[in-house]
């Protein structure tokens, strides 16, 4: 089996132009059309769409490596290096601060060089034990011919599936430098494109033990900053392609493993990235749904607890509402939980749902 980065001319990668080009003005439409819609809702209403943005990415990049984090310490930790006011802060794990730390630094730092340096900056951030599971590995540094050939493998024990070896480790530091050249240089070609070419030839060095596909997926975010000159996120490519997984692997398996003429992985990518644009339809209504509801219900006699419960609802709570999960969250006893309740009750705010088990639970009025 022979994968790209062994061929004669890699990495020098070719495409159909003109498969691509209804794909790639639709894209660019639709991008277009994206920011100025979110230009167009006013700064708190476009920082709480990034919030929620981001939020999606480094919870769903995460996820697709099969790592999952707590939503509400990925929320907490993005609002305080924004400046957001959440209200009551959750504490973030190490692992945590260290996946929202690169994924800052990929998105507010777009306009900055991308250096060995930097990358090994993230490398550390998401390793900040030096380990990988129970497995010590190399931490802010490509990875040695110590632990044998970079393999991407499935299957059980025996029967292992390889998808994909890695180039050598002794090839490291020239493929690097290489495609870091490439990637800090003028733009040869829409912006676009390069996010798609910077994340299917970095994943495909793997330069490091682990990791890799998250870096890959901050690479190419930050590269589509680039393309729109913003920092602020309205849209997750990242949630899009933990939707589609498996045909992500797929075409990341099939592209390595053909020639160096890379359009289907493009038209991949451009339709992925498509449909991502579809869901930050989904972000934009959450956000309005929320300034909408504080528009009605801002001037009413709410405590802080009241408040930070709402806020709470309105930014997706995790199961059902109810008085113990009140008191527990805003530690107060029982009885004023059950008072704060009834209170948003006769407001109008809040209401008991159908009786559906032991414990009585409460959502918005719609």
């Amino acid at each position: 089996m022979t994968y790209i980065h062994e061929t004669a001319d890699w990495p020098a990668f070719r495409w159909s132009a003109d498969k691509l080009a209804a794909r790639l003005a639709q894209v660019r439409h639709k991008q277009g059309r994206l920011l100025g819609r979110m230009e167009s809702l006013g700064f708190d209403l476009r920082a709480e769409a990034s919030l929620q943005t981001l939020t999606e990415d480094v919870v769903k990049s995460s996820e697709i490596e099969g790592e999952m984090l707590d939503r509400k310490q990925v929320r907490s930790s993005l609002a305080r290096r924004l400046g957001i006011d959440i209200g009551a802060l959750t504490p973030a794990e190490r692992n945590v601060e260290g996946v929202v730390d690169m994924t800052l630094d990929a998105t507010q730092a777009y306009d900055q060089p991308i250096t060995a340096e930097r990358l090994f900056g993230w490398h550390a951030a998401l390793f900040p034990t030096g380990r990988s599971g129970m497995l010590k590995i190399v931490v802010g540094g490509w990875r040695t011919d110590q632990s044998g050939a970079m393999q991407v493998v499935s299957g059980p024990v025996g029967r292992e599936h390889v998808h994909f070896e890695a180039p050598a480790a002794k090839r490291l530091e020239n493929e690097m430098s290489a495609f870091l050249d490439w990637l800090n240089a003028g733009q040869e070609s829409d912006p676009v494109i390069k996010a798609a070419i910077a994340h299917l030839w970095f994943v495909t060095i793997h330069p490091f033990e682990d990791g890799n596909g998250r870096i890959a997926r901050a690479i190419a975010d930050l590269s589509l900053a680039r393309s729109e000159q913003s920092e602020q996120r309205f849209y997750s490519m990242s949630a899009q392609i933990r939707k589609e997984r498996s045909a992500y692997y797929d075409i990341l398996e099939k592209t390595q493993r053909g020639t160096l003429d890379i359009t289907g992985w493009l038209q991949w990518f451009l339709d992925c990235l498509d449909r991502a644009f579809d869901g930050a339809e989904t972000i934009i209504e959450n956000v309005l749904h929320k300034a909408r509801f504080w528009k009605q219900h801002g001037t009413k006699p709410l405590n802080d607890r009241q408040r930070l419960m709402l806020n709470r609802l309105l930014d997706g709570f995790e199961g059902k509402l109810t008085s113990s999960k009140w008191a527990q969250i805003v530690k107060v006893s029982q009885a004023t939980a059950a008072r704060d309740i009834e209170d948003l009750i006769g407001q109008g705010i809040l209401q008991k749902d159908a009786a559906g088990g032991r414990s009585t639970s409460y959502s918005l009025i719609a």
